[in-house]
């Protein structure tokens, strides 16, 4: 095996207790940029349907089509959670690791001045990119704030939709963060989850399946993954949720990770500019490299089944 190989079968951004490895990360991307550049506001994965697949590889389309499917993913994910089953829009909304604020801006121009949004994140960059973003668009209706999930500072019963996109693979306790997004939503109010999840066990996992699993825990700061039924059971665990339901969208998210690498393709540069202008030079360009390499390894273990991309709703009790 060669030193490149090596190197790059080597997990190198690994969850570190009580560090905030999360939210230095995510301060770094967000410093450098690229991550922005080629993601725009939605650091998530897309909703994809065969139009879009269709233009994966097109070089006029592809990038522009890559930022599109985000949109396309909270609308889809916001009827999926069925917030507005009662027939009245939500007016409280908390976005719970918001990132740069793509979603939390968005539903807060979709559902209207009227409703509120709040999103946390654990980066300081990430609030200051966010929060500037939403002056440039003229968004008086949404804030952000740095904040842990796991122990946030709002009163019980503070929500109509609490929301989280991505966010529970770098929670260190999943049960808490259920159990913390239960507590700030309102009786009557939605929770809705979108998150990456490994299988179910049994059957247990194979060697091989573990290997593949640590590098993906440990080279994007995961502590660790769990399943969607794990998610539904911490879910029916607060004893407050009902109507509680789980769902796997590879199908409608898994050509996010290949079209990111396409995009990249179609336009390096970015990443060649950084490579020479930048304060920590080429190592840009070896950040790139071994995030391509997890993008594809993404995408194996999602296509393979090892992964699913979970996505769980329910309903607070009335009380």
């Amino acid at each position: 095996m060669s030193v490149a190989a090596f190197l790059l079968n080597k997990p190198s951004r690994a969850y570190q207790a009580g560090e905030n490895t999360v939210g230095k990360e995510y301060d770094a991307w967000t410093e450098e940029g690229i991550l922005e550049y080629y993601w725009g506001e939605h650091i998530h994965l897309g909703f994809y349907n065969k139009s879009d697949i269709q233009n994966i590889k097109n070089p006029i389309k592809s990038s522009a089509v890559f930022k599109e499917t985000k949109y396309k993913f909270i609308d889809e994910m916001y009827k999926w959670s069925g917030a507005e089953a009662g027939g009245n829009k939500p007016l409280k909304v908390l976005d719970v690791g918001c990132g740069i604020g793509g979603t939390s801006r968005y539903l807060a121009k979709k559902l209207g001045g009227d409703t509120k949004v709040t999103g946390i994140t654990l980066s300081p960059n990430q609030v200051q990119r966010a929060t500037e973003l939403a002056k440039e668009k003229g968004l008086d209706n949404v804030e952000f704030k740095v904040m842990d999930a796991l122990k946030m500072e709002f009163p019980d019963n503070t929500f109509d939709l609490v929301w989280g996109c991505e966010s529970g693979e770098h929670m260190p306790d999943k049960y808490k963060y259920v159990e913390e997004m239960t507590r700030v939503l309102k009786p009557g109010g939605t929770l809705v989850i979108a998150t990456w999840c490994q299988r179910e066990t049994p059957p247990e996992f194979t060697e091989s399946e573990k290997d593949k699993l640590k590098f993906l825990y440990e080279e994007w700061a995961h502590p660790y993954f769990i399943s969607i039924e794990e998610y539904e059971r911490h879910c029916k665990k607060t004893g407050k949720l009902e109507a509680i339901s789980g769902a796997n969208w590879v199908k409608e998210t898994i050509h996010a990770w290949r079209h990111s690498i396409w995009v990249g393709i179609w336009d390096p540069w970015i990443v060649i500019w950084k490579g020479f202008t930048s304060k920590v030079g080429p190592w840009i360009w070896w950040k790139v490299i071994r995030e391509i390499v997890t993008l594809e390894r993404m995408h194996r273990a999602f296509d393979s089944g090892l992964m699913t991309y979970g996505m769980i709703r329910a309903k607070k009790q009335q009380a």
